[in-house]
């Protein structure tokens, strides 16, 4: 995700602001903090300074975590029903398995195994 247009132009100038993420209830805060810290520092300089800023930014636009989270699960529930799928250096991953094995083997119980999920407005 870039944050700069890739040609600059004096239309890029007039509908840069008709595109932002103000209006969704999820990005809106990280993006006019963003916003604010480049402003303050300029954008060259902006880029090293307000990079926390910008990785959240655009892990609230596009989700990666979250997603690899689910495919993550995913995979687990389909390991449930006897397929094997092999997945690579994954700490969650292997937290499961371990917690799936011991079910399996009886040192849990199927109510333990895993934890209760987080309230809805938790973000």
């Amino acid at each position: 995700m870039s944050l700069s247009p890739f040609l600059r132009l004096p239309l890029t100038d007039l509908t840069g602001c008709l595109i932002n993420h103000q209006s969704y209830d999820k990005c809106g805060e990280f993006e006019m903090k963003m916003m604010d810290c480049l402003e303050a520092y300029g954008f060259e300089r902006g880029k090293q300074k307000c990079a926390d800023l910008i990785s959240d930014f655009q892990e609230c636009v596009g989700m990666g975590k979250q997603l690899k989270r689910f495919h993550v699960s995913f995979a687990n529930e389909r390991l449930s029903f006897g397929f094997v799928f092999k997945f690579v250096c994954c700490l969650l991953q292997a937290m499961r398995n371990e917690r799936y094995r011991q079910w399996l083997a009886g040192e849990r119980k199927k109510e333990d195994l895993y934890a209760d999920p987080p309230r809805v407005d938790a973000y």
